[in-house]
């Protein structure tokens, strides 16, 4: 959705890649639906299994098959929804020599390149960063926008280009891959989920406040 409002505003034209297995190119017709110009599909059997350095490193080879402009963004998101590390993103930008901003929530392009309004743990943070860049984005407060009917047809029509290994003449084959991975997952798990908490409504704020300071008391927490 940055992506978008940065098309609406600038008129400039937005590429989204995407490594994975073929039937990721649903996801990227889904894009095009929702107004991205163009998908890109990077995907090979040698790919399978990579972490996030060898994921960097390859779709970072495809962002730079299309070549990395002086005006050129590069959004992301903050995170997957599996491993949660945060890492590819910044992984990319240090593979293209690009400065990044993570946890951004806004971005206005001035005369010098980019103003982020950066999440921070306790306040936002406003950065400046000067094109190209890399920024990732945490999830917005408020809902992508639909597709259209018109977008949809065109998008159901589109040839969706397929980056494979031979794509990348130059990338080092013995980092790349489950072999190629410096780090492997051992094992995934869901924790157990804790006890919920207890609510307090008392007949008034001074009587609830009071039954917390006992409760809280008799737990010997304060």
């Amino acid at each position: 959705e940055a992506a978008l409002s940065l098309k609406d505003q600038l008129g400039c034209k937005v590429i989204a890649f995407t490594m994975g297995p073929p039937p990721a190119e649903g996801m990227l017709r889904e894009l095009m639906a929702m107004g991205v110009d163009e998908g890109v599909l990077i995907t090979a059997r040698e790919f399978g299994g990579s972490d996030t350095y060898a994921t960097s490193q390859i779709i970072a080879a495809g962002i730079d098959t299309y070549g990395v402009e002086e005006d050129d963004i590069i959004l992301a998101g903050r995170q997957a929804i599996d491993g949660d590390t945060a890492q590819v993103g910044p992984e990319i930008a240090e593979h293209l020599g690009l400065p990044q901003v993570t946890y951004a929530l806004e971005a206005e392009l001035t005369d010098d390149g980019l103003t982020i309004l950066k999440e921070c743990e306790d306040a936002n943070q406003k950065i400046a960063v000067s094109l190209p860049c890399l920024v990732t984005f945490t999830k917005p407060s408020f809902d992508p926008r639909y597709p259209t009917i018109k977008r949809k047809l065109a998008a159901n029509r589109a040839e969706i280009p397929v980056l494979g290994e031979d794509a990348f003449p130059d990338i080092d084959k013995t980092r790349i891959g489950l072999k190629g991975s410096p780090t492997h997952v051992k094992k995934s798990f869901v924790p157990p989920r804790k006890q919920g908490g207890v609510m307090i409504k008392e007949e008034s704020n001074t009587a609830s406040a009071q039954k917390l300071v006992a409760m809280l008391s008799e737990a010997h927490l304060i």
